[in-house]
């Protein structure tokens, strides 16, 4: 049913206030979203900056729900119930600074908008602080799960103000994705939390997909087996505790056949990863923060230097290898072996996601509850998986968890693998075979486990060349030694 607020393309005025929450910018996200609440009977105002966009949506998916159509923003507005919620759908950056400044001078107090585009979690901090001024709520949302998950169900992740939740949190929650009955959102905190819970939720995806792509390599290298054979042992791994939409879909991808060539699709596809930049964007929080993600960080410098077209030309054929041919005896222990370590592996970046969400949270002061980010992100989102389960419950058990690796359902998890881990990072590495986030991925188990690191050694060099000091293990105090002097130990 469409109720529009236009008559011939001029506005006009007689459904004033009848929609309970509205979608500007319909895009294929916005318009996804927008039918995905008119599905759920509620009454949808909608608009687009050219109105022909706003047509075809009414036009094809009418029958869907209550839609409410404008061409101008201050119908659009006025077409809201209050408080107006207004959920702004348009690209990241300058063009979503200029909806928002077009829509204050038209809303009041209480009412909330809602950016639910991938935002970077400093510019929602600073929207929030500016429409607060004019008494509006501003909640930064982060939305996963892609096109699909817009219509069919996502998860959600809506930062902002507790009383804007008390009242978009029953929309939002109704149109979520459900996993046993519970809805595939929560509120997460104040300002920013949102997008950075997204952000965060994003640079887990770039690793987890880069692990995936380096089993899919080590297969293929290992056992010389083709794409659809691959595809065959990824879906396997499905039924068990891998079961994961990005397990599921690398398992499709691989059986797919090109028609043009009737070669496996992925072999005709350029090996260039591109990216938007929300990996970047958690690589370089990481570094503010002083948290380890280094296999999100490997995973975005991956597709970093996939991209790296004029390098990898000069080095392919040039730059010796000295490898060893690969002879894998037995196959079925050698698959187990690369299941092993992308599990274990895919536990270790997580762990590190988490870690992070953690430490902002408490800069922030935003009081982000782990678990329950575990918990919106078992259905609708791109990194839903069944061990999420075993992350919510591992908070559960601990809210104050330092690590998630020390979780004993995860060290066990872990400690079963770490053999196979080891063996195939190191076969990778006789090789030739690039395994950056297998290989950093073990490289921090390895550190975080270690009683010692020979990070005393830096800070001895730093205190050489720096004066920066240092402290000792025997006793209390920061120190320097006189280096160019007589090397005597001074306190600091």
């Amino acid at each position: 049913m469409v109720a529009t607020s236009t008559d011939a393309g001029q506005p006009g005025t007689a459904q004033t206030g009848t929609a309970q929450i509205g979608v500007t910018g319909l895009a294929v996200m916005g318009r996804n979203l927008a039918r995905n609440f008119a599905r759920h009977g509620f009454t949808v105002a909608v608009h687009n900056r050219s109105w022909s966009k706003t047509e075809s949506l009414v036009a094809d998916h009418g029958d869907e729900g209550t839609f409410v159509a404008s061409e101008s923003m201050a119908d659009f507005v006025a077409s809201l119930e209050r408080p107006r919620k207004v959920v702004v759908m348009v690209k990241a950056g300058a063009p979503t600074d200029a909806v928002i400044d077009e829509l204050v001078p038209l809303l009041e107090e209480g009412d909330i908008v809602v950016d639910a585009g991938n935002a970077h979690f400093p510019d929602t901090i600073r929207r929030e602080a500016a429409l607060r001024e004019h008494g509006l709520h501003f909640v930064g949302s982060g939305v996963s799960g892609g096109e699909e998950g817009a219509l069919l169900g996502p998860s959600i992740m809506p930062g902002g103000t507790a009383e804007a939740y008390a009242s978009l949190g029953p929309i939002l929650e109704e149109i979520a994705a459900k996993v046993d009955g519970v809805p595939c959102c929560t509120y997460v905190g104040p300002d920013g939390a949102g997008h950075f819970v997204k952000m965060v939720h994003n640079g887990i995806e770039y690793a987890d997909m880069q692990l995936i792509a380096e089993a899919y390599d080590l297969l293929r290298h290992g056992l010389g087996a083709s794409a659809p054979e691959i595809g065959e042992v990824f879906a396997t791994w499905n039924s068990g505790d891998l079961e994961s939409f990005l397990i599921e879909i690398t398992a499709d991808v691989l059986a797919h056949t090109d028609a043009g060539t009737g070669r496996p699709f992925v072999d005709v596809v350029a090996d260039r990863a591109e990216q938007k930049g929300t990996g970047r964007w958690t690589v370089q929080s990481g570094l503010d923060l002083g948290v380890p993600i280094t296999g999100i960080a490997e995973a975005t410098f991956a597709r970093a230097l996939s991209g790296s077209v004029p390098q990898r030309t000069a080095a392919a054929g040039t730059l010796p290898a000295h490898t060893q041919p690969w002879a894998v005896e037995d196959r079925d222990a050698f698959v187990e072996d690369v299941r092993l370590a992308l599990y274990a592996s895919k536990v270790v970046a997580y762990s590190q996601g988490f870690d992070q969400i953690a430490a902002a949270s408490e800069l922030y002061g935003w009081g982000i509850d782990r678990g329950a980010m575990a918990r919106i992100w078992r259905g609708g989102c791109i990194i839903r998986a069944r061990f999420l389960n075993r992350i919510t419950e591992a908070y559960e058990r601990d809210p104050q968890l330092p690590l998630l690796l020390a979780d004993p359902y995860f060290t066990d998890a872990v400690s079963n693998g770490v053999a196979a881990w080891r063996r195939v990072v190191a076969a990778a590495a006789t090789h030739g075979v690039p395994t950056p986030a297998f290989s950093s991925s073990l490289a921090y188990y390895d550190g975080v486990r270690a009683e010692r690191l020979p990070a005393a050694l830096i800070q001895a060099q730093r205190d050489f060349f720096g004066a920066h000091t240092y402290q000792r293990t025997d006793r209390e105090g920061t120190f320097h030694t006189e280096w160019s002097g007589d090397r005597t130990e001074q306190p600091a």
